[in-house]
């Protein structure tokens, strides 16, 4: 007589909440680098998208046993209020994937996005979950390596009847490295391939980084964890109730919204804004992980993965992930290179030529080069840091900024103008709204528009223009089924993007 076959629930728990400033000028707040695509070796995937497509690829049979199966929920995504529809329609580029986002109002680190995670998974119905957690900025050059350390941890966690066990995913070191913070193990290896973990340690100066790569018993950590959502909560109420309260507090007070189309199955959630404004911040790591290993409450359990796995924290790592010709030079865009070599020339929108560089990295966007020796690449954030005092757009924004119903280039501005290109997506629209400040010309150059100008609904189709007066009351909004395309030339004495009166809106962002 066989035995039936087992199922093992994990939900997949994707932390989306990063900025990636030292990817700066491509990686900006306003579209951080989770959601670019960086690796070559998924060119058409945004590093969010292939941490979804990674962790899902788990929900087969576990490491090869025939008795007992992965059966993998909704994936639930922790992303912040200002980034929710760039990770929707990301979302409905991928198939066959049900999401739940998890809305933060404000940045709180990783604990309290986990804690949101975990409320969702007990409250779902399921009992008692296994998680399978992993940033969304990360790259993996072997997915199949991945898959059976990510399954090793899983097994581990649900053959623990006591349900306190936590395992992390160690990353094999490859170089003495200063950026990250290291796991020590012991030298036992258990039945799911697993070590102890003896301690964890900070990031460590380049002499101290050496030491731990001879000595071989100390990884990277890699911010990937497996438990259950209750080893969790109870970990978190022992040893930070007061981020436990506080996020509790905010997720009563919650509000869900269903969004999305056939397409992409997903709903929003928002915990209470102003209550999680006051939630301490503070990483899983040091509000919970690190005092677990010091417990005699939980068991801190380590398997080791050695996949080619790169966080992708500073241009450096994008150039050694990256594709290097003969001259060991990673080239993206319209770039050529002459007599230069171990460099990183990025073009986003013309021509970027290098002649007779050595270790550097080049960035062109549309509005912003960045030049930085690749030794130094971490340093990007002091530039970040120089645009924040000086309370620069190009810190936050590019110059094409994507908007729920598509997006706009602001293509030229000068002294009482500005000129946009704009694109909306079909069947989309612009808030009813009104400006204070400022008059709008559209001239249609593709497509159909449906424009309301106060009393007035009209259609334009290509070649066709109209004037929007400034204090008018106005929307855009295209009722074909292609994109639909204008120019818009604004004029008057204030033209800030905060110059906007929303009085309808689509997407929740209703001024009144």
């Amino acid at each position: 007589m066989t035995n039936a076959r087992s199922t093992i629930s994990v939900i997949p728990v994707i932390l989306c909440g990063g900025s990636g400033t030292r990817l700066w000028p491509l990686s900006r707040s306003g579209f951080p680098k989770q959601f670019l695509v960086l690796s070559s070796d998924d060119s058409d995937q945004s590093l969010f998208q292939q941490a979804i497509q990674r962790i899902n690829a788990i929900g087969e049979h576990l490491g090869g046993a025939k008795d007992a199966s992965i059966e993998l929920g909704s994936t639930l995504i922790v992303t912040n209020e200002e980034h929710r529809f760039l990770a929707l329609d990301q979302l409905r580029e991928l198939k066959d994937i049900h999401a739940t986002l998890l809305l933060e109002p404000v940045g709180r680190n990783t604990a309290p996005a986990l804690t949101l995670a975990a409320f969702q998974a007990k409250d779902a119905g399921e009992i008692d979950p296994i998680l399978a957690i992993t940033p969304a900025d990360q790259t993996i050059q072997n997915q199949a390596a991945f898959v059976k350390a990510l399954q090793d941890c899983v097994a581990l966690v649900n053959a623990d009847d006591s349900k306190q066990t936590i395992a992390i995913l160690g990353i094999t070191p490859t170089a003495p490295e200063i950026g990250y913070g290291y796991i020590k193990r012991n030298a036992s290896q258990g039945s799911h391939g697993e070590y102890a973990v003896e301690r964890f340690v900070e990031k460590p100066d380049a002499q101290t980084a050496q030491a731990y790569l001879a000595d071989g018993s100390y990884l990277w950590n890699s911010g990937m964890f497996v438990m259950r959502a209750s080893t969790w909560l109870s970990a978190l109420k022992e040893f930070r109730p007061d981020i436990f309260g506080a996020t509790e507090t905010a997720w009563i007070a919650r509000v869900v919204d269903q969004v999305g189309a056939a397409e992409v199955k997903a709903s929003f959630v928002r915990p209470d804004k102003e209550i999680f404004k006051t939630i301490p911040g503070e990483s899983i790591d040091y509000a919970v992980i690190e005092k677990c290993s010091e417990s005699k409450n939980f068991n801190v359990k380590m398997v080791e993965l050695n996949a080619g796995w790169n966080d992708l924290g500073a241009w450096g790592a994008v150039w050694q992930v990256g594709q290097q010709d003969e001259n060991g030079n990673v080239t993206s865009g319209d770039a050529i290179t002459s007599n230069s070599r171990n460099s990183l020339i990025h073009s986003s929108s013309r021509l970027v030529s290098a002649v007779g560089v050595d270790n550097l990295i080049i960035v062109e966007t549309a509005d912003a080069v960045l030049v930085v020796d690749r030794k130094n690449s971490q340093d990007v954030k002091h530039i970040v840091n120089q645009l924040e005092a000086q309370k620069r757009e190009e810190k936050n924004l590019h110059r094409k900024v994507a908007r729920p119903w598509g997006w706009y280039d602001s293509v030229d501005e000068g002294e009482r103008f500005k000129v946009k290109r704009i694109q909306v997506k079909p069947g989309a629209s612009l808030s009813l709204q009104m400006h204070h400040h400022r008059a709008e010309h559209w001239i249609v150059v593709k497509g159909v528009a449906e424009i309301t100008n106060g009393d007035q609904v009209i259609t334009l189709t290509e070649n066709q223009s109209t004037y929007i007066p400034q204090g008018q009351t106005h929307r855009l909004a295209n009722p074909g089924n292609a994109p639909l395309e204008i120019i818009e030339v604004q004029s008057g004495s204030y033209l800030g993007e905060d110059d906007i009166v929303r009085f309808e809106d689509s997407y929740g962002r209703s001024s009144q």
